[in-house]
């Protein structure tokens, strides 16, 4: 694997690429091996408020919000470029973010580029003015017209687990609308993100300002886009906690805020399923990245008198995955992203023996990678919908087998969660399994392996998984404002 020496070492502010304030960085490691990649800039609180200032100059001072036809062209163009640079880009996200090369073909980073072509579409071709027509309020003849503004200043808290997905979800739309923009990355894949914002300043005609990359060592730096009164929005996609926490800073100022937090989605298996193929995709599916998807299933539900086979069966594919080197085309199952998260992960595993849960496979650390942060894919049995393992979110490849007495159960079970992101229903009867797909609580469904990923469906929870949508039209429209205006008829 090539990697730029200095793939982008400063942070973006109004179009210009420079050091962090006093020229602070930090390292980025390779979650596969341990080892230093290398340095990112590491921004302080007064490069945050510098890059919220020329993101606010932007809004108010250039012709950005106006123009849809140039911000069309700008996507466009960044869009291509991103492209041009597609073999760097897959080589620093495998070796940051851990990903399976694999996953970099898809969800990772090319239908993520692909995707900002869709919102540049969608710009082009939505209806930013609404004619409402005459009506006589209190006697007074008016016309009222219904227009679709951007909200302004944007401010994009994002995570390392699919780091241009995520990325491109918020930044696509949000400029697209007119907005101008701060993109505060994890601190674990820094150079995903600063990269883009190097492709951005050097080839593209997006003006100053209007997107702003700001890498830092500290999670806490995104609070400032919450708290700050120049912002206008927050999109925040992480954990709930850390959701919450944003929620409440931002109240301070009634600030929009959207969430795209965490999941603990339930794989529902009928009692007319074809059980083998069910359980072999349920533990694929929790094994992929080593399971850090906020929307993956990682309860697996079927009848009860068929747990042991079930079990059986799941575990039967889960171990014929090996955890491996990201950089392989054949690998599944790459790194965790940090020691801390493996730690993490260990906690829960240790936590589901004292539960009374019982390891049907994995359970580890693969014994071939002494490097690395490395997890084998693990199988629970024996736990109900009740332990704690059964209810929070881990975020690596463990999967937790519960039984159920039918479908009105399995939707009980399903649904007693404090998470409403994603779920999966697998039976023969598609009637059947659209009923219960139609029950359960939750923001995705797929249903005998339907996919539900794509540019324009929008993506986002009930209950503690989120508010507010991301992809598709619904996505795009939580960065616009809606103003009427009325004119004597």
């Amino acid at each position: 694997m090539t990697l730029w020496p200095e793939p982008a070492s400063g942070i973006l502010v109004d179009g210009r690429l420079r050091p962090a304030e006093a020229g602070r960085e930090f390292d980025t490691v390779n979650p596969a091996t341990e080892a230093v990649l290398g340095r990112a800039a590491d921004a302080s609180p007064t490069d945050m408020s510098e890059a919220i200032a020329a993101a606010r100059r932007a809004f108010d001072e250039s012709g950005w919000p106006h123009d849809v036809g140039f911000r069309v062209h700008c996507l466009r163009q960044l869009s291509a470029a991103l492209r041009a640079h597609a073999d760097e880009l897959r080589d620093i996200t495998i070796a940051e973010a851990g990903a399976p090369r694999m996953l970099t073909h898809g969800p990772q980073l090319d239908i993520p580029v692909a995707d900002l072509e869709w919102f540049a579409d969608l710009a082009d071709s939505y209806t930013w003015t609404e004619d409402l027509g005459t009506a006589e309020p209190m006697g007074i003849a008016s016309r009222r017209t219904v227009r679709r503004e951007p909200t302004g200043v944007v401010g994009a808290i994002t995570p390392w687990n699919f780091p241009h997905q995520i990325n491109f979800a918020k930044l696509g739309p949000a400029l697209a609308a007119g907005n101008t923009l701060v993109l505060k990355p994890a601190p674990d894949t820094p150079w995903c993100a600063a990269v883009v914002g190097r492709i951005i300043a050097e080839e593209t005609d997006i003006p100053p300002g209007v997107v702003n990359v700001v890498t830092s060592s500290e999670h806490t730096l995104g609070t400032l886009l919450a708290d700050d009164p120049r912002v206008d929005v927050v999109s925040f996609t992480g954990s709930t906690a850390t959701g919450s926490a944003v929620m409440s800073t931002a109240a301070r100022t009634v600030k929009r805020v959207f969430l795209e937090l965490g999941g603990k989605s339930a794989y529902v298996v009928l009692d007319d399923a074809d059980l083998a193929q069910a359980c072999a995709t349920a533990g694929f599916t929790v094994s992929t990245h080593a399971g850090q998807g906020c929307a993956l299933t990682t309860r697996l539900l079927v009848p009860r008198a068929r747990v042991d086979e079930a079990a059986e069966a799941c575990a039967a594919t889960m171990q014929a995955i090996k955890p491996g080197d990201p950089a392989d085309p054949g690998t599944v199952c790459g790194p965790l992203i940090s020691g801390r998260q493996r730690d993490r992960v260990e906690d829960y595993l240790r936590l589901a023996a004292d539960e009374g849960g019982r390891i049907v496979c994995g359970g580890g650390r693969p014994p071939e990678h002494e490097n690395g942060f490395y997890i084998e894919p693990t199988l629970i049995s024996g736990l109900g919908n009740d332990a704690r393992v059964s209810r929070e979110e881990i975020f690596g490849p463990v999967l937790v087998v519960i039984g159920h007495d039918g479908d009105d159960d399995a939707v009980r079970i399903a649904n007693d969660s404090p998470y409403g992101l994603s779920g999966t229903v697998h039976g023969t009867d598609i009637d059947r399994a659209r009923a219960v797909a139609g029950r359960l609580r939750t923001g995705t469904v797929s249903v005998n392996g339907g996919l539900w990923y794509s540019a324009d469906a929008p993506f986002g929870g009930y209950k503690q998984s989120g508010i507010g949508r991301e992809m598709g039209v619904a996505g795009f429209e939580e960065y616009l404002e809606t103003k009427l205006v009325a004119e004597p008829a």
